[in-house]
């Protein structure tokens, strides 16, 4: 079992930065592909950004050359650096961990709350 835990969301201004923590437990977290998606009312949890093991990312083009992702094996956390943020960005934010050889296994975070807002 994984556990996640995400920390650093809040209310920021358009334009401002935030970032946001996924600290995890439970198992290796060196073998798994971890993720950051987002869900606002009304729309479909999206992907935003993710990052193998190996180190290689992928992100949504909506965020690309404003986010950042990136990992921790030594402090088993993952984390999503946020510039330039737009009203659009608001939403919860997910961390999820993907296991990449064993893909019934995967596990989310309770998510937290990135409201851009003047």
């Amino acid at each position: 079992q994984v556990q996640l835990v995400e920390s650093g969301g809040g209310l920021v201004q358009p334009g401002g930065f935030l970032r946001l923590s996924c600290a995890a437990s439970g198992s290796i977290f060196s073998i798994y592909t971890m993720g950051w998606y987002r869900q606002a009312p009304g729309k479909q949890r999206e992907l935003v950004a993710m990052i193998t093991s190996g180190g290689g990312t992928n992100y949504a083009g909506s965020v690309k050359g404003r986010f950042t992702i990136s990992r921790d094996n030594a402090k088993n956390t993952v984390y999503l650096q946020m510039n330039s943020l737009k009203p659009e960005d608001t939403a919860v934010y997910y961390c999820h961990a993907d296991h990449e050889t064993i893909p019934i296994y995967d596990y989310w975070g309770q998510g937290t709350q990135v409201t851009v807002s003047s």
